[in-house]
């Protein structure tokens, strides 16, 4: 019987963490702190949970690190995003293949 009454209230606090902003802010925000605020956390989320993936996917620090560096610099150069994940991965790839005949 707990079960049920867990996942009944995993699915409530689910439902209102979607419904509560919808019903709370129906204007448009005007706040310039508020929406930029509102416009960083999907980045700012997504680093942190990616970040320390980056670091440890790999057999490697090493190669992680060196995977990173291509990355950050195909993105400052503006590449897109197929080409900065292809290049981060040959790179882990090779530097990996590497390490290992040392």
């Amino acid at each position: 019987m707990n079960i049920y009454i867990y996942i009944l209230t995993m699915a409530l606090v689910t439902y209102l963490i979607r419904v509560v902003p919808l019903v709370l802010f129906r204007n448009k925000i005007e706040n310039k702190f508020v929406s930029s605020f509102l416009y960083y956390v999907p980045y700012a989320c997504l680093t942190a949970l990616t970040l320390p993936a980056i670091f440890y996917s790999t057999e490697s620090v090493i190669s992680a690190i060196c995977g990173f560096i291509v990355a950050i610099i195909l993105g400052i150069r503006e590449k897109g995003l197929v080409v900065v994940a292809a290049a981060a991965c040959v790179t882990v790839f090779i530097v990996e293949r590497i390490l290992a005949l040392l």
